[in-house]
């Protein structure tokens, strides 16, 4: 299982850097390819949905034919959405690269691929090393996103294109590393893919956590790092080669963030590290749109990304902790899938909002919102507390 483990690490990892770059250059490459601030919002958001609705299709996929041809197959819709972007040259062809679920321009945990690659996470640690997994699992997607994001800093008007290419290639690389997984990969639990709908109990808290789930990425769709990109080139005019660094940075501190995300919830229980870290960014955000220059906008989020993501590990380790292991796989899928489809209308909003100059209301949005969010998970959910902590 160590070499499976290292294996999807390192899938995990292209797939971040192709994420990493992608959502630096996806919404300036749009722009040059002519479309408007309203049809760039309704590529991103188009690729958030598909993104959330494909997980689960994921899962349905993984129960028939394999945890390891379901994840080549979301490599395979990477490529496709590598070679759209740089091949495609009518609007509507560039829309619809979003469709195979597999954009990267928004949250790193968010497609096909992440219901079965974070059950399988769960099932390779022992529950005291659940929390730890989680966070090298996010790390390692972090520290490739800054790379990603650091690489799109040499990109110009002139390669984007090549960018895009080299997305489809790693989306490619992802699809044949499968195949070196071993069988012990493959779940031994035989049971219908969405058999915890039919447990009253799992629905009543899953439908209680997609609930505010839905409200925090409704309010994050405001914010994706394609928005904000696209918001900081809109209104300071940072170029390619400023965002880039500026994205690097962000997932860099993100990265060391999951790593003490980890070891805080170990001490503290996975739900004060969600609301304790992910209150204080959202505070954070809501002064970005304050920011008179691009130095104080950039400041302003490294500091909100410091501590913004440190509920991403705490929040996988919780869902899959508090049903049974068979409705794990599912639990991961359908949180994910409102997460997805509510976050996918914040792009469209801010699309419009940016278009129209309205530029503030991004972050207005979002980080009212998640607020609102962070004090309604509180109240519900710090009672219940997860398998391996009571």
């Amino acid at each position: 299982m160590r070499s499976d483990w290292a294996l999807l690490l390192v899938a995990r990892g292209l797939r971040a850097f192709g994420f990493g770059f992608a959502a630096v250059l996806v919404g300036l490459h749009l722009e040059h390819a002519g479309l408007s601030p309203v049809l760039i919002g309704l590529t991103v958001g188009l690729g958030l949905a598909s993104a959330s609705l494909t997980g689960l299709g994921a899962v349905v996929f993984a129960v028939r034919f394999g945890r390891r041809a379901t994840l080549a197959v979301t490599g395979l819709l990477m490529a496709v959405t590598g070679l759209d972007l740089a091949l495609a040259t009518q609007p509507s062809l560039l829309v619809l690269a979003g469709v195979t679920g597999m954009l990267g321009a928004g949250n790193l945990d968010l497609g096909p691929f992440a219901p079965i690659e974070q059950t399988a996470v769960a099932e390779v640690a022992t529950p005291q090393q659940r929390n730890l997994a989680f966070g090298r699992y996010a790390l390692i997607g972090g520290l490739f996103n800054a790379g990603g994001g650091l690489a799109a800093g040499f990109a110009s008007a002139a390669n984007l294109r090549v960018f895009f290419l080299l997305y489809a290639a790693l989306g490619a690389a992802t699809a044949v590393i499968p195949a070196f997984i071993s069988r012990q990969a493959e779940s031994d639990v035989r049971a219908p893919a969405f058999g915890a709908l039919r447990r009253r109990e799992t629905t009543r808290v899953l439908a209680g956590l997609a609930a505010l789930f839905a409200l925090d990425s409704f309010a994050g769709g405001f914010v994706v790092n394609a928005v904000i990109s696209y918001w900081l080139h809109v209104r300071f005019g940072a170029s390619p080669q400023v965002l880039g660094p500026v994205f690097a940075a962000l997932a860099f501190l993100q990265s060391i963030s999951f790593e003490v995300s980890a070891r805080l919830s170990t001490r503290i229980g996975l739900i004060n590290t969600m609301v304790f870290t992910h209150l204080p960014s959202n505070v954070l955000l809501l002064f970005v749109a304050f920011s008179p220059t691009l130095a104080w906008a950039v400041g302003l989020l490294l500091a909100r990304f410091l501590l913004s993501q440190m509920d991403v590990p705490a929040r996988q380790a919780y869902v899959v902790s508090i049903v049974p292991r068979e409705d794990r796989a599912a639990a991961l899928a359908v949180t994910g899938a409102v997460r997805g489809v509510a976050q996918a209308f914040g792009p469209v909003l801010s699309g419009v909002a940016i278009g129209a100059a309205a530029f503030g209301l991004p972050f207005f949005a979002g980080g009212g919102l998640k607020i609102g969010y962070d004090l309604a998970l509180f109240a519900a959910f710090r009672n219940r507390r997860a398998d391996h902590e009571i």
